[in-house]
């Protein structure tokens, strides 16, 4: 999702450092916001001057030293809490001590980040929907320390993107995914239990609860180990046997087959 954020904030006027872990990776999402810029202007939503502008505003880089100066730094990494707090403490060492730094976790606790760094109250959690160019929401996420400074900071920075921010208080799964994830291990066990088939379990949630795209579906393409982690988070953080994973993800998941990412899900791609 990192290139994506990206390039809503450059669209926006801000100036952007992308920063991967190898040139390759940086040189995938520039291609992916490029091609982004172009359906954009081919569609007429953006001239070609503005798409120009707004790539010219990214800049990329391997290294996290070159976050130094950054007034708000967004981490978009995987779900490993090891992986975050070593990168929040590195980017604590690195950045400015007015820096704010984000993550767009979607069910990491955002206080238990804050705790790798110096400034928990400049700690914040900002998770962006997926595909981010196009979602309008960021739900804020408030660590226990997290300042109203921050909280205000980043609600305008995220309005300046064009998005809605919501603000919530540091909980299992927040709230998007707190209430999101139940119903798709729910779709998931429908499954598993033999109720319906893949496509009408999708297709009574589609046309009777007018969602744009079924539970299935949707597991496919956040990734289905995504969905398992996060049910995860939630049955620990809860404990709570309602939030125990479906069997049927868990398989799933061992068995490679993560969705969209993978080409093979609850449906083939």
């Amino acid at each position: 999702m990192g290139n994506g954020i990206a390039q809503v904030a450059a669209c926006a006027g801000y100036d952007v450092t992308m920063v991967d872990i190898e040139q390759a990776y940086v040189d995938r999402g520039i291609a992916t916001i490029e091609k982004s810029l172009g359906k954009l202007v081919a569609k007429e939503r953006m001239t070609q001057a503005d798409a120009d502008a707004a790539r010219a505003r990214i800049s990329t880089a391997i290294d996290r030293q070159a976050c130094a100066d950054c007034d708000l730094v967004v981490e978009a990494v995987p779900e490993i809490l090891a992986l975050k707090q070593d990168i929040f403490s590195e980017l604590d060492q690195i950045c400015k001590p007015e820096t704010i730094l984000a993550s767009n976790t979607s069910s990491i606790s955002i206080s238990t980040i804050a705790e790798s760094t110096n400034r928990p109250s400049q700690v914040i959690g900002m998770h962006f929907m997926n595909p981010v160019p196009i979602m309008k929401l960021v739900e804020i996420i408030n660590g226990k320390e997290t300042s109203e400074a921050t909280n205000t900071a980043v609600i305008t920075a995220a309005a300046t993107m064009g998005k809605t921010a919501l603000s919530c208080n540091d909980a299992p799964g927040f709230v998007s995914n707190r209430i999101l994830c139940p119903m798709l291990n729910e779709a998931i066990l429908t499954l598993q239990e033999g109720v319906a088939e893949p496509e009408a379990i999708d297709g009574i949630m589609k046309l009777g609860m007018n969602h744009p795209i079924g539970p299935l579906a949707l597991s496919d393409l956040i990734g289905l180990d995504t969905v398992l982690h996060i049910m995860n988070v939630l049955h620990e953080g809860m404990g709570d046997d309602k939030y125990a994973p479906a069997q049927l993800l868990i398989d799933m998941v061992e068995d490679g087959k993560l969705g969209r990412k993978t080409g093979q899900g609850f449906y083939t791609y």
